[in-house]
């Protein structure tokens, strides 16, 4: 498989009844969410607390063989005016470390204001600060999953 910057291309390349895992990728967390396998609602499954790539990729790799899944969308932290700066350089290179171990399509997914949104909605949900704090990348990673799964919906109606 391929990482791709074009999200239609991947989208022409995944399974149309596979699940998809969506993640938002930080310096000390992965916050991680997955798709039904009709790939229209992403749910927030956990956050990984990360060490070294290797042992990230292990856990990432497990969660994507146990729940039979086709692509990973990787939340791109794109600054506010557009640019790019040394996280999307991170990213994109996680993304491609990654594509080495396991044969799979990534994309790539405009996370700006994600972890805003989640934030919003789980202080909504009167969620305790001890607790928002535990699964606020996994919500915000549900956010960008949620993202492209839209995308998905509306190039599934065009077709």
């Amino acid at each position: 498989m391929s990482v791709f910057t074009n999200f239609i291309d991947f989208y022409e390349n995944i399974s149309r009844l596979k699940a998809v895992i969506g993640l938002d990728l930080g310096e000390k967390t992965i916050g991680v969410a997955v798709s039904n396998k009709l790939v229209s609602v992403a749910s927030p499954l956990e956050t990984i607390r990360r060490t070294k790539f290797k042992n990230d990729a292990a856990q990432l790799i497990k969660i994507i063989e146990l729940r039979d899944i086709e692509g990973i969308v990787l939340g791109l932290p794109i600054n506010m005016d557009g640019s790019e700066g040394p996280r999307c350089q991170s990213t994109r290179a996680f993304a491609r470390n990654l594509n080495n171990l396991i044969e799979i399509s990534i994309s790539f997914w405009d996370e700006r204001l994600s972890t805003v949104a989640a934030e919003r909605v789980l202080i909504e949900a009167d969620t305790s600060r001890k607790r928002r704090n535990q699964v606020i990348d996994h919500v915000a990673a549900g956010y960008i999953l949620q993202g492209a799964l839209d995308r998905i919906q509306n190039i599934k109606a065009k077709e």
